[in-house]
């Protein structure tokens, strides 16, 4: 791979030597085999993008030294935070990655009334590390230098109660507001059910705390699938697409 971009831990700063953690040092020295004077660019979340050169690089450790900043995809002018419906399989990982890439700001996961993904204590910081990390890879990707936050676990009922200087919303195929009527705003926040959807008590609990229930089309979305067509609606309409 012709100049790999990587997230790093590590503080940064140009004309400093960085030896790469283990995971890091792995994927390029073992899995790309990097060689001396290859170039790679890196990122820790800044929002600032590196132009290094690999200095030294075995199988186990390499070690880069930073050459310069570059520039990188710019942020949304969108602060987006979706609640989301913890799911099962790989729905979540599905949703997590592509709402990275389309600008989302910060997941947090939910458990509704339907969700059939229930995390035990011991079970729920390995789950929440994965999912942080499947939002780095997807911006290893697609270019951004700022890594979306993947928020702890918590219930539906906390969330809607979290004081929020925002524009919320709640996805509901029947009886809403066309989001494409509405005001520009851009600080959003927004509720995705899980398979099944939300309930009409929890829809109903969420307009109570001045959501405003919203519809963007006629059909019904899978909860992996609706991530996707909101963040792509809200780009669209208030965003930089």
């Amino acid at each position: 791979m012709k100049n790999p971009r990587i997230h790093v831990e590590s503080d940064i700063k140009v004309g400093e030597s960085l030896a790469l953690d283990k995971t890091a040092s792995h994927y390029l020295g073992s899995v790309l085999r990097s060689k001396e004077n290859d170039s790679v660019r890196i990122f820790n979340g800044d929002g600032i993008e590196y132009q290094c050169e690999v200095s030294f690089a075995n199988k186990k450790n390499v070690t880069l030294n930073v050459i310069s900043v570059i520039d990188g995809v710019k942020e949304s002018p969108l602060s987006i935070h979706i609640g989301l419906g913890m799911s099962l399989g790989d729905r979540m990982e599905y949703a997590i990655q592509k709402a990275c890439e389309l600008g989302v700001t910060q997941i947090t996961p939910l458990t509704t009334q339907r969700s059939e993904l229930k995390l035990k204590a011991d079970k729920q910081e390995k789950k929440l590390q994965r999912w942080q990390q499947v939002a780095i890879s997807s911006c290893e990707q697609n270019g951004r230098n700022v890594v979306p936050v993947i928020n702890s676990p918590i219930s539906f009922e906390q969330f809607i109660q979290i004081e929020q200087d925002a524009c919320k919303l709640v996805l509901h195929h029947r009886d809403a507001t066309d989001i494409k009527t509405m005001e520009a705003a851009s600080n959003i926040v927004a509720l995705i059910g899980p398979e099944g959807g939300l309930t009409q008590d929890e829809i109903d609990q969420a307009i109570k705390q001045n959501y405003t229930a919203i519809t963007m089309g006629p059909r019904i979305l899978r909860t992996e699938t609706a991530p996707v067509v909101l963040l792509s609606v809200l780009q669209t309409l208030w965003g930089d697409f």
